[in-house]
């Protein structure tokens, strides 16, 4: 553990950072599978409601910087492809 205030300062701020990203990442994990769930049983509209929710959480990962903006580009992208192939 750190020794001086700073530093004990400092892990705290850091495992309170970690628990937040942590939580949004499983945010991200759970939306994303839901929509992929959703692709194979599910009607359009649900499928629909489901991709918007998940590229909003995802958007708003990325503004706060817990995933890169790529990262999160790349996740939308696959599901828009997988939705429009279920869709179509």
């Amino acid at each position: 553990m750190a020794n001086h205030k700073s530093a004990l300062k400092r892990a705290l701020q850091n495992e309170e950072r970690r628990m937040r990203n942590k939580t949004t990442t499983t945010k991200i994990k759970n939306i994303v599978k839901d929509v992929r769930l959703a692709a194979d049983k599910e009607s359009n509209e649900t499928i629909l409601n489901k991709i918007n929710q998940a590229q909003s959480i995802i958007d708003k990962a990325a503004k706060k910087g817990i995933i890169h903006k790529k990262n999160a580009s790349r996740k939308i992208s696959r599901l828009a492809g997988l939705v429009k192939s279920t869709t179509a």
